[in-house]
């Protein structure tokens, strides 16, 4: 099969490009992560939450490598398992790539990588896009997060399900920051598994409020189940600057405090718009905690 040329539109001409590109959005950490039941099996589920923050892939034909793959590892891997599975071969090219997602910080880096190879392979070829054959690779490589759907979902990252479709409904302005260290998930998910035993109680609840603020669109809620899913998980793996933003949250009238809960991500949830001189203090805080803040939205509808 014969690649399909893409083409670009400009104000004056259109002009043929040999170049294909993939995006995909990042997260800042998850909403909730814990203990869930699906089927009758104990699954690790997550709500991830997607930031406006993206990786992106390409693939440019010509002078390169005869047998050209991507440089990150995980991505180079994505992009074998979809050539063998189309049973197609790329020509001579290179792979170039660009991120905005601090690698193993909770900001789903890897599986956005690999979602944005998949995509340019997709656009290169001129095939439609197949969510089936993405999940199908990302379970090939490793427990995802689920930034490969266009709303807010619970789902299973080991077994790669979606329970259930969350919409778009909820979004956050967010402040936060990326504390320095690298978790490397399958090492401490025998840890996660034991606490989540232990806690089950705790998680089941904090999960089943979640879930009515996003049936309802009740952001506030969300929020609220979210600063407890963090707390859970400051037991297990706990963040240096955890009891200073908990204990300031009314302070900076955040509706609710988020993290990564395997990453270095935490952070405010706020249902509203930051103003001028709110986004002025907490830069102050966070930079006496030792930190740069960042502020963006997290979500899937607009600001």
């Amino acid at each position: 099969m014969s690649p399909r040329r893409s083409s670009v539109t400009t104000r004056a001409t259109r002009v043929n490009v040999r170049t294909a590109g993939g995006v995909c959005n990042g997260t800042l950490g998850e909403l909730f992560q814990g203990p869930v039941t699906y089927h009758g099996r104990e699954s690790i589920g997550l709500i991830s939450f997607p930031v406006d923050r993206y990786a992106w892939a390409y693939f440019a034909e010509g002078d390169g490598d005869p047998d050209p793959v991507p440089a990150m590892p995980k991505a180079a891997r994505a992009a074998r398992l979809f050539l063998r599975r189309y049973g197609l071969r790329l020509p001579p090219g290179r792979w170039s790539r660009h991120s905005e997602l601090d690698v193993g910080a909770g900001m789903a880096s890897s599986t956005a990588d690999i979602v944005a190879t998949l995509r340019t392979l997709f656009q290169f070829f001129g095939l439609p896009y197949d969510q089936e054959v993405v999940t199908g690779v990302l379970a090939r490589i490793e427990r995802a997060d689920s930034v490969f759907l266009d709303d807010f979902a619970l789902y299973l990252s080991d077994r790669h399900q979606v329970v259930e479709g969350l919409g778009t409904s909820v979004g956050f302005h967010t402040c936060s920051v990326v504390e320095a260290g690298v978790v490397d998930t399958c090492a401490v998910t025998p840890a996660l598994l034991r606490h989540y035993r232990a806690h089950r109680h705790s998680y089941e609840a904090c999960l089943a409020e979640m879930l009515r603020g996003f049936r309802t669109g009740d952001a506030a809620a969300v929020a609220r189940a979210a600063t407890v899913s963090a707390g859970l998980s400051q037991q297990v793996l706990p963040k240096e600057t955890y009891e200073a933003v908990a204990a300031n949250r009314a302070h900076f009238g955040a509706d609710g405090v988020f993290v990564a809960h395997t990453g270095g991500v935490i952070g405010y949830l706020f249902t509203r718009r930051l103003a001028r001189s709110r986004m002025d203090d907490l830069s102050a805080f966070f930079r006496e905690l030792g930190h740069q803040c960042s502020f963006a939205w997290g979500g899937y509808g607009g600001a």
